[in-house]
This record gives structure tokens, C-alpha cells and sequence, in this order.
């Protein structure tokens, strides 16, 4: 059984920086290319970040780019996100997800589609005080 379990999640004041964790269990997690997606109130889920499992590269969405990270750690079966320079609108549930790493992940239209993904956690709560 596969689970993922995101922590990390809590209130913070606009400029400030949170880390997401995001532990993986049930597949092999050196496989699969991680991703975090968000979605806000009565809004759709969108992507926020990536990286893969073959060579580790990343991709950011252009709303976070320069302020978030996404690193992993396959010793540990765990994904991060670091967000710095927090905004309100970065305000939402942070959810992450597996893929398994096909040919297509390289293509933006593949790795930005939450429907292409095989695993998803149950969400973090980030609050962004303005």
C-alpha cells in the first residue's frame, strides 16, 4: 500500500519561509519523479514544483520559481519543498505526488497534469499572513 504523508505545513507572515516534507512508503521511491502541487479555495490544483528520479532534475512553476526548492532524499524515501519569501497567495494545501518517470515526464504538459500522477498524499495546510 502506498502511502505519502506531507508535514510542515502551518501559518506564517508574508516574507517568511516553511518547509514541506513529504515521506514516502510502498513503492520504490527511487523510481518515481516526485512533485508538489497546491490548490487554494474554490480553485483548481495546480503545480508548483517537480524533480524527477533519473538525473534529479527540476522544474518550478513561474509563480515560485526563485523562491521554492524541491529537493529529495531517497536514502530517507522523502521529498521537500522550501519556500522562502512566502506570499500571501502561495496561501493553500500543498499536496505531493508520485509519478513513475516515464519518457513523457520531460514534457511541461505531462509533469503540470495532476491527472497523469499515480500517488498523491493527503494535503498541508499553508497559511500566508499579509
Amino acid at each position: 500500500q502506498v502511502q505519502l504523508v506531507e508535514s510542515g505545513g502551518g501559518l506564517v507572515q508574508a516574507g517568511g519561509s516553511l518547509t514541506l516534507s513529504c515521506a514516502a512508503s510502498g513503492l520504490t521511491f527511487s523510481r518515481y519523479a516526485m512533485a508538489w502541487f497546491r490548490q487554494a479555495p474554490e480553485k483548481e490544483r495546480d503545480f508548483v514544483a517537480a524533480i524527477r528520479s533519473s538525473d534529479g532534475s527540476t522544474y518550478y512553476a513561474a509563480s515560485v520559481k526563485g523562491r521554492f526548492t524541491i529537493s529529495r532524499d531517497n536514502a530517507k524515501n522523502t521529498v521537500y519543498l522550501q519556500m522562502n519569501r512566502l506570499k500571501a497567495e502561495d496561501t493553500a494545501v500543498y499536496y505531493c505526488a508520485a509519478d513513475n518517470d516515464g519518457p513523457g515526464y520531460g514534457e511541461s504538459s505531462y509533469r503540470t497534469n495532476s491527472r497523469r500522477y499515480d500517488y498523491w498524499g493527503q494535503g498541508t495546510q499553508v497559511t500566508v499572513s499579509s
